[in-house]
């Protein structure tokens, strides 16, 4: 199959959240599985720093009355093409925010429509969230083009239908008051990012007000479980972490635990808990728990705790604030690094992820990857990909709690930290996480069935596909 990957973000050039993680990855198994699979991104001003890119267009077209240029080079360590549309627009080094925001993606969207018209035709276009919402309703007109629509976060709907017929073509058969309502009608499927977000956001609690349209369609929702890139995400090969480890090897781990203490200026201590957290300060990542109840956790337990990450300036303060309170023991680090972030998955003892919503999340994935035990709250992805641990039976592979509610959070960590103190046990525990399956393979031939089922092929699997992502998948986790 001919696909088209089109979206705002494609890690690792381009990466702010989730979305830029799975289009950095699951072509890359499409492609390993026979598909012509290609990507269509936006020019940022900081691409060039990061790949070759030919200074010649491969083609050239026209949208909302500007001219644009579509460059061709290759997803870094693969041979899938990358098309980047140039324009001044995205000249400058910032991915979103700014006034301009909803024209930019608005215009992306629609060079990414006419380069589909006009140079590379695609059987599917894949378009994730609503910076390429507008696409699925332009192909309404265009029967030899599929779309699939991914959701990665409902919360983020985009510009509305007044502002939408004031920048572009807004077809008269188009339903739906901002673009991501309209995207949802006219695509010939939509995804979310596992299977209990796409049950929930059906129901008013997380519906974002789109629950009644969303139940409407739900004949055309599926929810399909995120991945990781198991090859860049391996702590036997990682490097980025000082000291790489198996799940064989887990006594290594803790050189890095003590690394990481000495990096983020905690008191060196291998005996004490240390709790880590990556994530957006925002209120969707469940900070304002953690805020209410890190006094008493830090007082009742000698756990330390590091928190990587950016978000809104109350929040980041009133970390500070709290760190200054317990030096050599909290760290508050108010910056994105991915490499930092390995850091912290390879020598945290556990991953606190307390999330109000979560689509999918990939942190706590990582995390166990690199055998760091998940704090979670059970809602969406959370629920599909961390288990209660069950030390009785020897089960699960995280700790879990229900509800949105500081003492639930405050119980969990507990929990955990007297879990801790159990070394035997606790190995245990870090390897069946590390032994769990969040390759994309299976994932990936979950799509193929959409993909297929949305061009008016059978949708099932061939036994050598089937065969395919079997030996890959095994070959997958004896890596790690």
């Amino acid at each position: 199959m001919k696909i088209l990957f089109v979206a705002a973000e494609v890690s690792p050039l381009a990466k702010v959240g989730g979305m830029g993680d799975v289009v950095g990855s699951l072509p890359k198994v499409l492609h390993q599985l026979g598909h012509d699979v290609r990507i269509f991104m936006p020019y940022y001003g900081f691409i060039g720093d990061k790949i070759d890119v030919p200074a010649k267009p491969v083609w050239k077209g026209s949208a909302m009355f500007q001219e644009f240029s579509v460059y061709q080079s290759c997803l870094p360590d693969t041979e899938i093409p990358l098309y980047l549309f140039g324009h001044p627009a995205f000249d400058s080094r910032r991915i979103y925010a700014g006034d301009d925001e909803a024209w930019r993606f608005t215009f992306f969207s629609n060079g990414a429509a006419e380069f589909a018209w006009n140079h590379w035709k695609p059987e599917i276009m894949h378009c994730h969230d609503w910076h390429t919402g507008m696409i699925p309703v332009w192909m309404h007109q265009s029967p030899d083009i599929a779309t699939v629509f991914t959701i990665h976060n409902l919360a983020y709907q985009g510009p509305w239908r007044g502002l939408l017929e004031n920048m572009t073509w807004c077809p008269w058969y188009m339903q739906g008051d901002n673009v991501m309502a309209a995207a949802i009608q006219f695509a010939n499927r939509v995804t979310t990012v596992s299977p209990t977000y796409a049950q929930q956001i059906q129901t008013p609690a997380y519906g974002e007000k789109l629950e009644g349209l969303l139940s409407f369609i739900n004949q055309n929702l599926v929810g399909i479980l995120n991945g990781i890139d198991t090859e860049i995400y391996n702590p036997a090969t990682d490097r980025f972490i000082g000291t790489n480890f198996d799940v064989n090897s887990l006594d290594k781990r803790v050189k890095n635990k003590i690394a990481i203490q000495e990096e983020t200026g905690l008191e060196i201590n291998r005996n004490a808990m240390l709790v880590g957290m990556v994530a957006r300060l925002v209120e969707q990542k469940g900070i304002d728990l953690v805020i209410q109840i890190l006094d008493r956790f830090m007082s009742y337990t000698d756990s330390q705790l590091i928190i990587l990450g950016t978000g809104d300036r109350h929040y980041e303060t009133q970390l500070w604030q709290l760190a200054s309170r317990f030096p050599g023991r909290m760290a508050v680090q108010l910056l994105h690094n991915d490499a930092l972030s390995r850091r912290v998955y390879a020598g945290c003892d556990v991953f606190l992820m307390p999330s109000r919503f979560e689509p999918c999340g990939l942190s706590q994935l990582m995390a166990m990857r690199y055998g760091c035990i998940p704090i979670v709250r059970r809602t969406g992805g959370l629920v599909d990909t961390v288990s209660f641990y069950d030390p009785v039976n020897e089960a699960g592979t995280g700790y879990c709690f229900d509800r949105y509610e500081p003492l639930d959070c405050f119980t969990a960590m507990v929990r955990a930290w007297e879990g801790f103190r159990f070394k035997a046990d606790w190995l245990k525990l870090q390897q069946r996480a590390m032994q769990m399956d969040f390759s994309w393979y299976r994932s990936a031939g979950e799509y193929i069935k959409v993909y297929r089922d949305v061009i008016g092929e059978a949708p099932e699997l061939t036994k050598a596909e089937e065969k395919k992502i079997a030996e890959l998948t095994a070959s997958s986790l004896g890596k790690s």
